[in-house]
């Protein structure tokens, strides 16, 4: 607040520095002026540094004018009425000047309070995308049989990768899991976050670490007192009040040091950040379980495509054969035309299956080639088949046991719901009082050979009166978070419970369903061979042959899609339960 003096006050003041006899003490005069351009403690600079220079320079701008006037009322000594007038005007106007510097809305020192740093509502990290393993019973080739179809899906980011490197040109398991690891887009995205939470963590610790500061000025001013707000008038004549001071200058050189000693909100944030940032430690290790997930899928999908096509190829290869026989003996006049034209069908039927089949094992080795990091394309080859293998030995309970202890995303989970509970315990401790030290020491002058050390040390002691409200809504805001974060640590409780238990049926529906497939080829071999014995003696027509190798066909596609999702749902529990590329040789047998 800027108060003009009075009459009054200039005259009350003019009397302390008059002695009795009439006379002014001009050295008492001289010593108010010094005094007064050092009593005021020199505050702690916030980030405008407009500010600070513009108090900076209002001082030294009084202390050349204090000189200035000091040296001019002793020229005058027969004028001791006019020289305290000019003395009493500078001493009104400092007050005018330092209130106008003074900052506003910061106790003393420059520190300010901690707030609580709110979290979002969930903590879930599944905006990157997720990997789904489904085993769907669908009808078989001949609508009689229902197998079950596996799908292994990447959503997200994790349907990608980031980068490419040399590559030999045929991909093993290991290799492709290890690069999926490095490459997948899903990966990369949440080590990343990783890496944003410790930078966060590292940023919300140095609200309680020392913070030193230096700075070097040199200002050179020229200043306009009737614009600092001196307005006097010339009361007697040959007395003449300087409207412009300078140019001047000064030099300072200062460090500062800022340290917070007691801010329990300060200290509860740093706690509620690191358990984001072991949250996030946690999300990586379980996107690598959900990449293990869907490579593994994808390279068990590219090895069954690859089966698929070469039990067609070997199909076309027998119908071929038939059909060249049929043509034998219609030209012997053995057999009629119908069925020649049966088996031409065939062979025909069994060339459009194998470039469907060919088209979709191209396919899935692009989709390899995208989880992989490897150029999209179908060029390249599989080094790694995985036959049937028993699951290993385990009980469900077993099983639940391992992975409520393995689980990534669990200890996610629970690291998410600490992170709500200090970030609560911030927010409540706000209402509490915090205690922080201001330091700073540096020289000052007019030149640096002319400079003199000056100092200030300031303790502050915040406390909250009042503050519309802004503490409780942080609290109830910080106390939705929480609910929602233990409500998504149950959720995946559950999660784990159900993947477990789903891999467990699935293992043995797809091993029973492995068994009856081998079965069932053998059989439908064994009438192949008789039905073609019979065509050849001329007993039966073709139609029995055909029916035969349509049940051939059947039977091995019903075993490569069982033993592919026996492979399928033993990747699964793998996941389920936790490390899977860890644990991938053991559930995975390679030939």
């Amino acid at each position: 607040m800027m108060i003009r003096p009075t009459k009054t006050s200039i005259r009350r003041s003019g009397k302390d520095v008059t002695p009795r006899h009439g006379e002014p003490d001009w050295r008492i005069v001289k010593g108010l002026f010094t005094a007064e351009t050092q009593r005021t403690p020199r505050k702690r600079r916030e980030d405008v540094r407009g500010l600070f220079f513009f108090f900076s320079s209002s001082l030294r701008c009084l202390r050349v004018l204090c000189v200035s006037a000091v040296n001019s009322a002793i020229g005058f000594s027969r004028y001791p009425i006019r020289a305290a007038i000019f003395a009493i005007a500078i001493l009104a106007l400092s007050p005018r000047v330092l209130a106008q510097a003074e900052p506003t809305g910061t106790p003393p020192g420059g520190t300010r309070r901690a707030q609580a740093i709110q979290l979002p509502l969930s903590g879930r990290t599944g905006q990157n995308g997720t990997v789904t393993s489904t085993q769907v019973p669908t009808p078989g080739t001949t609508t009689s049989v229902n197998t079950l179809n596996p799908r292994v899906e990447p959503a997200g980011s994790f349907a990608g990768s980031a980068a490419n490197r040399p590559f030999s040109g045929r991909l093993s398991l290991r290799e492709a899991v290890d690069r999926g690891i490095d490459f997948n887009l899903g990966a990369v995205g949440l080590t990343n976050a990783v890496r944003e939470a410790r930078g966060q963590r590292k940023v919300v610790r140095s609200a309680l670490l020392p913070n030193l500061n230096g700075y070097l000025s040199e200002t050179v001013r020229q200043v306009n007192l009737q614009a600092l707000g001196l307005r006097l008038n010339q009361p007697l004549p040959g007395f003449t009040i300087p409207t412009i001071a300078g140019p001047f200058n000064f030099f300072d050189l200062r460090a500062s040091l800022t340290q917070t000693v007691v801010d329990v909100t300060a200290w509860k944030n740093y706690g509620s950040a690191k358990e984001i940032a072991r949250a996030n430690e946690r999300s990586v290790e379980d996107a690598r379980d959900l990449v293990v997930l869907a490579v593994g899928g994808a390279y068990l999908q590219v090895i069954a495509a690859k089966a698929k096509v070469d039990a067609s190829r070997a199909q076309l290869e027998t119908a071929n054969a038939l059909y060249q026989q049929a043509i034998e003996q219609r030209g012997a006049g053995v057999i009629a035309q119908t069925d020649l034209n049966r088996a031409q069908i065939q062979a025909l039927t069994e060339q459009q299956r194998l470039i469907t089949l060919q088209n979709d094992l191209a396919k899935q080795k692009i989709n390899l080639a995208r989880l992989t990091g490897l150029e999209s394309t179908d060029l390249y080859d599989i080094s790694d088949l995985v036959p049937f293998s028993p699951a290993p030995s385990m009980r469900l309970d077993e099983a639940l046991k391992l992975a409520f202890e393995n689980r990534a995303d669990l200890k996610a989970a629970e690291s998410q719901v600490r992170a709500a509970e200090k970030a609560l315990a911030a927010a409540r401790a706000e209402r509490l009082p915090s205690f922080s030290i201001y330091a700073d020491y540096g020289v000052i002058g007019t030149t640096p050979s002319r400079s003199h050390g000056t100092f200030s040390v300031i303790g502050t002691l915040s406390f909250p009166i009042w503050q519309g409200g802004r503490i409780k809504g942080e609290i109830e805001q910080a106390e939705a978070a929480l609910s929602q974060r233990r409500a998504e640590l149950e959720d995946i409780r559950g999660e784990i419970e159900s993947d477990v238990r789903n891999a467990f049926l699935d293992l043995q529906a797809a091993a029973s369903q492995v068994e009856v497939a081998r079965k069932n080829i053998q059989i439908a071999q064994q009438n192949l061979d008789l039905t073609r014995q019979r065509f050849d003696a001329g007993v039966s027509d073709n139609v029995e042959v055909v029916q035969s190798q349509e049940s051939i066909a059947t039977g091995q596609l019903d075993y490569i899609n069982s033993l592919f999702a026996h492979n399928v749902a033993k990747l699964s529990l793998a996941r389920a339960i936790g490390r899977a590329a860890e644990n991938l040789p053991r559930f995975l047998t390679l030939q």
